[in-house]
Protein backbone atom coordinates (compact mmCIF):
# COMPACT_ATOMS: atom_id res chain seq x y z
CA UNK A 1 0.00 0.00 0.00
CA UNK A 2 0.88 3.56 -0.88
CA UNK A 3 2.10 6.54 1.59
CA UNK A 4 1.50 10.02 0.78
CA UNK A 5 2.01 13.11 3.00
CA UNK A 6 -0.96 15.54 2.71
CA UNK A 7 0.19 18.08 5.14
CA UNK A 8 2.87 19.33 6.56
CA UNK A 9 3.65 22.17 9.15
CA UNK A 10 6.24 23.80 11.35
CA UNK A 11 7.62 26.38 13.36
CA UNK A 12 10.20 28.81 12.64
CA UNK A 13 13.21 27.37 14.31
CA UNK A 14 14.73 29.85 16.82
CA UNK A 15 17.67 30.17 19.09
CA UNK A 16 17.27 29.03 22.41
CA UNK A 17 15.36 31.10 24.74
CA UNK A 18 14.51 33.80 22.14
CA UNK A 19 10.68 32.63 22.53
CA UNK A 20 8.64 32.28 25.63
CA UNK A 21 7.06 28.39 24.88
CA UNK A 22 7.69 24.68 26.20
CA UNK A 23 8.24 21.90 23.90
CA UNK A 24 4.45 21.06 23.83
CA UNK A 25 3.77 24.21 22.11
CA UNK A 26 6.35 24.45 19.72
CA UNK A 27 4.22 20.90 18.88
CA UNK A 28 0.96 22.18 19.10
CA UNK A 29 2.03 24.90 16.34
CA UNK A 30 3.09 22.48 13.73
CA UNK A 31 0.63 19.85 14.69
CA UNK A 32 -2.06 22.36 13.71
CA UNK A 33 0.11 23.12 10.82
CA UNK A 34 0.18 20.00 9.42
CA UNK A 35 -3.53 18.99 10.30
CA UNK A 36 -5.20 22.35 8.77
CA UNK A 37 -2.46 21.74 5.81
CA UNK A 38 -3.97 18.31 5.01
CA UNK A 39 -7.55 19.66 5.94
CA UNK A 40 -7.33 16.48 8.56
CA UNK A 41 -9.06 16.41 12.10
CA UNK A 42 -7.37 15.43 14.76
CA UNK A 43 -9.58 12.62 15.43
CA UNK A 44 -9.31 11.09 12.55
CA UNK A 45 -5.46 10.62 13.03
CA UNK A 46 -5.08 6.77 14.50
CA UNK A 47 -1.13 6.82 15.68
CA UNK A 48 1.38 9.42 16.64
CA UNK A 49 5.29 8.68 16.40
CA UNK A 50 6.90 11.74 17.94
CA UNK A 51 10.90 12.34 18.13
CA UNK A 52 13.10 14.22 20.22
CA UNK A 53 16.14 13.80 21.94
CA UNK A 54 16.30 16.23 25.35
CA UNK A 55 12.94 16.09 26.65
CA UNK A 56 11.83 13.72 28.85
CA UNK A 57 10.63 10.09 28.77
CA UNK A 58 6.29 10.31 27.27
CA UNK A 59 7.29 14.01 26.28
CA UNK A 60 5.91 12.45 23.03
CA UNK A 61 2.30 12.00 24.85
CA UNK A 62 2.65 15.47 26.73
CA UNK A 63 2.61 17.07 23.39
CA UNK A 64 0.13 15.53 21.29
CA UNK A 65 -2.03 15.96 24.09
CA UNK A 66 -1.89 19.56 23.08
CA UNK A 67 -3.75 18.51 19.76
CA UNK A 68 -5.97 15.97 21.35
CA UNK A 69 -7.34 13.98 24.25
CA UNK A 70 -8.48 10.50 21.93
CA UNK A 71 -6.36 7.80 23.36
CA UNK A 72 -4.23 6.71 20.34
CA UNK A 73 -0.82 5.18 20.98
CA UNK A 74 1.84 7.78 20.83
CA UNK A 75 5.55 6.48 20.07
CA UNK A 76 8.68 8.23 21.65
CA UNK A 77 11.55 8.37 19.31
CA UNK A 78 15.29 9.12 19.59
CA UNK A 79 17.38 8.63 17.06
CA UNK A 80 19.77 11.51 17.81
CA UNK A 81 19.94 14.06 14.90
CA UNK A 82 18.25 11.18 12.60
CA UNK A 83 15.48 11.31 14.61
CA UNK A 84 12.65 13.03 12.88
CA UNK A 85 12.78 11.46 9.59
CA UNK A 86 12.81 8.16 12.00
CA UNK A 87 9.61 9.34 12.99
CA UNK A 88 8.21 9.71 9.81
CA UNK A 89 9.38 6.46 8.58
CA UNK A 90 7.38 4.81 11.37
CA UNK A 91 4.59 6.53 9.88
CA UNK A 92 5.03 5.48 6.67
CA UNK A 93 5.10 1.86 7.80
CA UNK A 94 2.45 2.12 9.47
CA UNK A 95 0.58 3.00 6.32
CA UNK A 96 2.92 0.95 3.88
CA UNK A 97 1.74 -2.19 6.60
CA UNK A 98 -2.07 -1.31 6.19
CA UNK A 99 -1.97 -1.23 10.23
CA UNK A 100 -3.60 2.58 9.87
CA UNK A 101 -4.65 5.25 7.25
CA UNK A 102 -3.45 8.30 8.38
CA UNK A 103 -0.86 8.99 10.92
CA UNK A 104 0.35 11.54 12.32
CA UNK A 105 5.03 11.88 12.29
CA UNK A 106 6.06 15.41 14.91
CA UNK A 107 9.09 15.93 15.60
CA UNK A 108 10.14 18.56 18.50
CA UNK A 109 13.09 20.13 20.31
CA UNK A 110 13.81 22.43 22.90
CA UNK A 111 17.45 22.70 23.30
CA UNK A 112 20.41 24.30 25.83
CA UNK A 113 22.69 26.96 24.56
CA UNK A 114 25.45 26.45 23.62
CA UNK A 115 27.11 23.60 21.37
CA UNK A 116 26.12 19.83 21.75
CA UNK A 117 28.42 17.00 23.91
CA UNK A 118 29.67 14.00 22.68
CA UNK A 119 26.17 11.87 24.18
CA UNK A 120 28.31 10.77 27.49
CA UNK A 121 26.37 10.71 30.83
CA UNK A 122 27.85 14.39 32.06
CA UNK A 123 27.46 15.64 28.47
CA UNK A 124 30.22 14.19 26.84
CA UNK A 125 33.34 14.40 29.08
CA UNK A 126 33.63 10.98 29.54
CA UNK A 127 33.30 8.96 26.26
CA UNK A 128 33.59 5.77 27.56
CA UNK A 129 30.13 5.75 28.26
CA UNK A 130 29.17 7.59 25.15
CA UNK A 131 27.04 5.68 22.81
CA UNK A 132 29.30 7.11 20.03
CA UNK A 133 32.91 5.91 22.19
CA UNK A 134 33.33 3.72 19.22
CA UNK A 135 33.03 6.90 16.67
CA UNK A 136 35.33 9.37 19.14
CA UNK A 137 37.95 6.14 19.50
CA UNK A 138 38.26 6.52 15.70
CA UNK A 139 38.84 10.17 15.93
CA UNK A 140 41.25 9.73 18.70
CA UNK A 141 43.53 7.64 17.10
CA UNK A 142 43.96 9.64 13.88
CA UNK A 143 43.83 12.76 15.38
CA UNK A 144 44.14 13.36 18.89
CA UNK A 145 41.55 15.14 21.22
CA UNK A 146 41.71 18.81 21.17
CA UNK A 147 39.08 21.33 23.32
CA UNK A 148 36.58 22.20 20.33
CA UNK A 149 33.33 21.03 20.91
CA UNK A 150 33.40 16.81 19.96
CA UNK A 151 30.51 17.15 17.27
CA UNK A 152 32.24 20.08 15.61
CA UNK A 153 35.89 18.41 15.99
CA UNK A 154 34.98 15.16 14.33
CA UNK A 155 33.84 16.35 11.55
CA UNK A 156 36.36 19.26 11.45
CA UNK A 157 38.52 16.29 11.44
CA UNK A 158 36.65 14.35 8.46
CA UNK A 159 37.28 18.04 6.60
CA UNK A 160 40.89 18.01 7.11
CA UNK A 161 41.08 14.13 6.15
CA UNK A 162 38.90 15.17 2.65
CA UNK A 163 41.44 18.07 2.01
CA UNK A 164 44.72 16.41 2.96
CA UNK A 165 43.59 12.70 -0.15
CA UNK A 166 41.14 15.09 -2.49
CA UNK A 167 42.52 18.77 -2.41
CA UNK A 168 39.33 20.23 -1.56
CA UNK A 169 40.14 23.31 -0.47
CA UNK A 170 38.63 25.87 2.46
CA UNK A 171 36.87 28.31 0.22
CA UNK A 172 35.24 25.24 -1.44
CA UNK A 173 33.85 24.19 2.30
CA UNK A 174 33.33 28.04 2.98
CA UNK A 175 31.24 27.95 -0.51
CA UNK A 176 28.51 24.69 1.09
CA UNK A 177 28.07 27.52 3.86
CA UNK A 178 27.52 30.42 1.46
CA UNK A 179 25.39 28.94 -0.50
CA UNK A 180 23.02 27.85 2.47
CA UNK A 181 23.06 31.07 3.85
CA UNK A 182 22.21 32.34 0.50
CA UNK A 183 19.10 30.22 0.49
CA UNK A 184 17.75 31.00 3.65
CA UNK A 185 17.09 34.69 2.86
CA UNK A 186 14.03 33.72 1.52
CA UNK A 187 12.79 30.91 4.02
CA UNK A 188 10.78 32.44 6.51
CA UNK A 189 11.19 29.76 9.00
CA UNK A 190 14.93 29.81 9.01
CA UNK A 191 16.66 30.47 12.01
CA UNK A 192 18.82 32.72 10.11
CA UNK A 193 18.16 34.83 7.32
CA UNK A 194 21.35 36.85 6.29
CA UNK A 195 23.31 36.23 3.29
CA UNK A 196 27.42 35.89 3.29
CA UNK A 197 30.16 35.60 1.04
CA UNK A 198 32.77 32.96 0.95
CA UNK A 199 35.05 35.57 2.31
CA UNK A 200 32.49 35.86 5.22
CA UNK A 201 32.44 32.42 5.90
CA UNK A 202 35.89 32.16 5.82
CA UNK A 203 36.94 35.25 8.07
CA UNK A 204 34.34 34.12 10.89
CA UNK A 205 35.21 32.72 13.94
CA UNK A 206 36.92 29.29 14.09
CA UNK A 207 35.25 26.63 15.78
CA UNK A 208 37.68 23.69 14.89
CA UNK A 209 39.60 24.37 11.92
CA UNK A 210 38.81 24.21 8.76
CA UNK A 211 35.19 24.95 10.41
CA UNK A 212 33.97 28.49 11.06
CA UNK A 213 31.08 29.22 13.14
CA UNK A 214 28.85 30.04 9.76
CA UNK A 215 29.46 26.87 8.05
CA UNK A 216 28.15 24.79 11.50
CA UNK A 217 24.59 24.33 12.34
CA UNK A 218 23.45 26.10 15.22
CA UNK A 219 21.27 24.73 18.10
CA UNK A 220 17.52 25.48 17.79
CA UNK A 221 14.26 25.67 19.36
CA UNK A 222 11.44 24.17 17.01
CA UNK A 223 9.06 21.45 15.75
CA UNK A 224 7.93 20.29 12.19
CA UNK A 225 5.14 18.10 11.54
CA UNK A 226 3.27 15.49 8.49
CA UNK A 227 0.05 13.99 8.21
CA UNK A 228 1.17 10.50 6.28
CA UNK A 229 -1.94 8.37 4.73
CA UNK A 230 -2.62 6.11 2.73
CA UNK A 231 -4.38 6.07 -0.83
CA UNK A 232 -7.36 5.26 0.22
CA UNK A 233 -7.20 7.93 2.62
CA UNK A 234 -6.15 10.30 -0.23
CA UNK A 235 -8.96 8.87 -2.62
CA UNK A 236 -11.89 9.18 0.16
CA UNK A 237 -11.09 12.59 1.53
CA UNK A 238 -10.43 14.15 -2.11
CA UNK A 239 -6.65 14.53 -0.99
CA UNK A 240 -4.98 14.01 -4.59
CA UNK A 241 -3.77 18.05 -4.97
CA UNK A 242 -2.11 18.06 -1.37
CA UNK A 243 -1.09 14.48 -1.87
CA UNK A 244 2.95 13.88 -2.21
CA UNK A 245 4.15 10.05 -2.29
CA UNK A 246 7.00 8.44 -0.45
CA UNK A 247 8.37 6.63 -3.61
CA UNK A 248 11.27 4.85 -1.24
CA UNK A 249 12.68 5.35 1.97
CA UNK A 250 15.53 3.47 3.66
CA UNK A 251 17.41 3.45 6.83
CA UNK A 252 20.79 2.06 7.69
CA UNK A 253 22.80 1.67 10.30
CA UNK A 254 27.01 1.76 11.08
CA UNK A 255 28.64 -1.67 9.60
CA UNK A 256 32.23 -2.34 9.78
CA UNK A 257 33.07 0.12 7.08
CA UNK A 258 32.19 2.99 9.11
CA UNK A 259 35.45 1.50 11.52
CA UNK A 260 37.60 -0.17 9.14
CA UNK A 261 39.05 2.60 7.53
CA UNK A 262 40.21 4.36 11.03
CA UNK A 263 39.02 7.43 9.27
CA UNK A 264 36.68 10.31 10.58
CA UNK A 265 35.11 10.64 6.80
CA UNK A 266 33.47 6.74 7.24
CA UNK A 267 32.59 7.24 11.55
CA UNK A 268 30.45 10.27 10.57
CA UNK A 269 28.38 8.48 8.51
CA UNK A 270 29.54 8.28 4.63
CA UNK A 271 28.98 4.67 4.03
CA UNK A 272 25.89 4.77 5.84
CA UNK A 273 24.29 7.63 3.73
CA UNK A 274 25.78 5.94 0.66
CA UNK A 275 23.70 2.50 1.29
CA UNK A 276 21.11 3.89 2.41
CA UNK A 277 20.76 6.24 -0.77
CA UNK A 278 21.41 2.88 -2.91
CA UNK A 279 18.83 0.86 -1.37
CA UNK A 280 16.58 4.11 -2.08
CA UNK A 281 17.61 4.17 -5.97
CA UNK A 282 17.00 0.26 -5.87
CA UNK A 283 13.31 0.70 -4.85
CA UNK A 284 12.11 3.47 -7.04
CA UNK A 285 14.11 3.00 -10.08
CA UNK A 286 15.16 5.98 -10.10
CA UNK A 287 18.48 7.86 -9.54
CA UNK A 288 20.51 10.95 -8.62
CA UNK A 289 19.97 12.20 -12.68
CA UNK A 290 16.36 12.36 -11.96
CA UNK A 291 16.19 14.48 -8.92
CA UNK A 292 15.22 17.97 -9.01
CA UNK A 293 15.63 19.10 -5.53
CA UNK A 294 17.40 17.80 -2.50
CA UNK A 295 17.31 18.55 1.60
CA UNK A 296 20.25 17.10 3.46
CA UNK A 297 22.17 16.85 6.70
CA UNK A 298 24.55 19.79 6.23
CA UNK A 299 25.28 19.60 10.33
CA UNK A 300 28.49 20.80 9.15
CA UNK A 301 29.63 21.98 5.52
CA UNK A 302 32.17 18.88 5.04
CA UNK A 303 28.62 16.98 5.81
CA UNK A 304 27.07 18.30 2.57
CA UNK A 305 29.95 17.34 0.95
CA UNK A 306 30.49 13.91 2.07
CA UNK A 307 26.51 13.70 1.41
CA UNK A 308 26.96 14.55 -2.51
CA UNK A 309 29.49 12.05 -3.17
CA UNK A 310 27.23 9.17 -1.20
CA UNK A 311 23.97 10.18 -2.98
CA UNK A 312 26.42 9.95 -6.34
CA UNK A 313 25.69 13.73 -7.14
CA UNK A 314 29.57 13.17 -7.79
CA UNK A 315 32.39 11.19 -7.75
CA UNK A 316 34.41 10.54 -4.74
CA UNK A 317 36.53 13.47 -3.73
CA UNK A 318 35.02 15.39 -6.30
CA UNK A 319 32.49 17.65 -4.12
CA UNK A 320 34.18 20.24 -3.51
CA UNK A 321 34.35 21.19 -7.04
CA UNK A 322 30.58 20.38 -7.45
CA UNK A 323 30.03 22.55 -4.93
CA UNK A 324 32.20 25.28 -6.39
CA UNK A 325 30.62 25.01 -10.10
CA UNK A 326 27.25 25.91 -8.65
CA UNK A 327 25.81 22.43 -9.85
CA UNK A 328 23.79 22.90 -6.71
CA UNK A 329 22.24 26.01 -6.47
CA UNK A 330 19.70 27.45 -8.39
CA UNK A 331 20.24 27.55 -12.62
CA UNK A 332 22.66 24.64 -12.00
CA UNK A 333 21.69 20.85 -12.18
CA UNK A 334 20.18 20.08 -8.53
CA UNK A 335 19.11 22.57 -5.70
CA UNK A 336 20.46 21.22 -2.29
CA UNK A 337 18.87 23.10 0.55
CA UNK A 338 16.76 25.72 -0.83
CA UNK A 339 15.82 25.74 2.82
CA UNK A 340 18.74 27.09 4.15
CA UNK A 341 19.88 23.10 5.35
CA UNK A 342 20.55 23.06 9.02
CA UNK A 343 23.63 25.60 8.56
CA UNK A 344 21.00 28.37 8.60
CA UNK A 345 17.78 26.55 8.92
CA UNK A 346 18.57 25.55 12.09
CA UNK A 347 18.60 21.80 14.07
CA UNK A 348 16.44 21.29 16.49
CA UNK A 349 17.08 17.37 16.54
CA UNK A 350 13.88 15.78 16.87
CA UNK A 351 12.12 18.41 14.25
CA UNK A 352 15.25 18.16 11.58
CA UNK A 353 14.01 15.07 9.23
CA UNK A 354 10.41 16.32 9.07
CA UNK A 355 11.25 19.67 8.55
CA UNK A 356 13.24 18.50 5.60
CA UNK A 357 10.15 16.79 4.33
CA UNK A 358 7.83 19.67 4.96
CA UNK A 359 10.43 21.95 2.78
CA UNK A 360 10.33 18.86 -0.10
CA UNK A 361 6.32 18.87 0.29
CA UNK A 362 6.13 22.36 -0.49
CA UNK A 363 8.73 22.31 -3.12
CA UNK A 364 7.07 19.58 -5.16
CA UNK A 365 3.78 21.11 -4.35
CA UNK A 366 5.04 24.28 -5.83
CA UNK A 367 4.34 26.53 -3.05
CA UNK A 368 7.85 27.52 -1.91
CA UNK A 369 7.23 30.77 -2.81
CA UNK A 370 10.29 33.19 -3.99
CA UNK A 371 12.73 29.89 -3.08
CA UNK A 372 10.95 27.69 -5.37
CA UNK A 373 12.76 25.18 -7.42
CA UNK A 374 11.16 25.28 -11.02
CA UNK A 375 9.68 22.68 -12.10
CA UNK A 376 10.45 20.14 -8.95
CA UNK A 377 8.98 16.89 -9.39
CA UNK A 378 11.58 14.49 -7.45
CA UNK A 379 12.69 15.16 -4.31
CA UNK A 380 15.40 13.70 -2.04
CA UNK A 381 16.08 14.07 1.54
CA UNK A 382 18.65 13.02 3.71
CA UNK A 383 19.03 12.78 7.64
CA UNK A 384 21.87 11.33 9.54
CA UNK A 385 22.68 11.13 13.36
CA UNK A 386 25.84 9.54 14.95
CA UNK A 387 25.80 6.32 16.43
CA UNK A 388 24.47 5.63 13.67
CA UNK A 389 21.56 6.09 11.44
CA UNK A 390 21.19 7.27 8.13
CA UNK A 391 17.76 7.84 6.83
CA UNK A 392 16.75 8.55 2.81
CA UNK A 393 13.38 9.28 1.35
CA UNK A 394 12.40 10.03 -2.13
CA UNK A 395 9.14 12.00 -2.70
CA UNK A 396 7.36 12.42 -5.68
CA UNK A 397 4.31 14.73 -6.43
Amino acid sequence: MKAYIVGVGMTKFEKPETRDWQYWDMAKEAGSAALADAGVRYEQVQQVPAGYCFQASTAGQRAAYELGLTGIPVYNVNNNCATGSTALMMARQFVEGGISDCVLALGFEKMARGALGGGGSDGGADFRTSPVARHYGIMAAAHGFEKSPPTAQIFGNAAREHMERYGTTEAQLAAVGAKNHRHSVNNPYAQFQDAYTVDEILAARTIHRPLTKLQCSPTSDGAAAAVVVSQRFVENHGLGDRAVEIVAQAMTTDTGESFASGTCIDAVGRPMSRAAAQQVYAASGLSAADLDVIELHDCFSINELLTYEALGLCGEGESGKLVESGATTYGGRWVVNPSGGLISKGHPLGATGIAQAAELTWQLRGEAGPRQVPDARVGLAHNIGLGGAAVVTLLRR
